[in-house]
């Protein structure tokens, strides 16, 4: 394949989208208006190919030529030339309409345009451009080295071409594509989502402490990392957004989001990434 990759936004999810491109042989280039989140990105990359290297499952000369892959810019404009753009930015209805409405104009004529969004209508993405049959939704996992499933997600007008290529591209990665439909959250997280939202309503509701709830999930259904755990590891903040948008999406009262949950997002407790969540990090 001599597909070329751009991916908009540095952060934990951006810059994971990189490191597996750039690993599988692809060039990338990493854009972002900041930076300092560039640097932290590529700080990250090279953090988590160090790691591989240790483990045994990356030599140093691979990680050395997957490193050389990656270049970085500010200016959206260098996702001119990429066959790929992906966009990874905040989960943000208005900010991705707005750089997807920048990408149609930079990107070349034949490149297709993929959101990473984890709840928001590719459809309604699709609409900011003029080429919504070459629009899709390419929903990574986090931490996307580590996790296997990329779900894979068709607007009203996204063309099979579209689709097939895309999911050739993340077979090209060792990922598992699986084709879902445009409907607020996905599978992903409307099945998850709820499950963290719940989770927030027992301890708010004092049922038992984060520690106590997530033994339970993780003891009692197998699961790897209790569901507060993980909601600190995505972001209290991305969790709030995605109920927000499965409320409003599709009216059920059942997505309502817990008020504990909106308060700790006001009060800047984020989790992992702001030191303090659920737990104190």
């Amino acid at each position: 394949m001599n597909d070329t990759i751009a991916v908009i936004g540095a952060g934990q999810m951006g810059n994971g989208i990189a490191h597996v491109f750039a690993q599988g042989g692809f060039p990338v280039t990493l854009i972002d208006v900041s930076a300092s989140a560039l640097a932290r990105g590529r700080s990250t990359i090279e953090k988590n190919m160090e790691r591989q290297v240790k483990k045994g499952t990356l030599d140093a000369a691979a990680r050395d030529a997957s490193l050389a892959r990656i270049a970085d810019s500010t200016d959206v404009e260098a996702a001119g030339t990429a066959t790929l753009v992906i966009e990874a930015a905040t989960e943000n209805i208005d900010l991705k309409r707005r750089i997807f409405s920048d990408l149609d104009r930079v990107a070349g004529e034949g490149a297709i345009l993929a959101t990473n969004t984890s709840s928001i209508s590719i459809t309604d993405i699709a609409g900011r451009t003029r080429r919504p049959e070459s629009v899709i939704g390419m929903h990574f996992m986090n931490p996307v080295p580590v996790m296997q499933l990329v779900e894979i997600i068709r607007g009203l007008a996204t063309s099979d071409a579209t689709t097939a290529r895309v999911i050739e591209l993340s077979r090209a990665l060792g990922k598992v594509p699986v084709e879902v439909n445009d409907f607020p959250g996905f599978v992903a997280n409307r099945i998850l989502m709820p499950m963290i939202n719940e989770a927030v309503f027992c301890l708010m509701e004092g049922v038992g402490t984060a520690e106590a709830i997530d033994t339970v999930m993780k003891l009692g259904m197998n699961h790897p990392m209790g569901p507060l755990a993980l909601a600190d590891l995505i972001g209290l903040d991305t969790c709030l957004s995605v109920l927000e948008v499965l409320h409003s999406g599709l009216g059920d009262p059942k997505y309502r989001p817990c008020p504990l949950l909106r308060k700790y997002v006001a009060a800047g407790w984020l989790g992992r990434k702001s030191g303090r969540g659920f737990y104190a990090y």
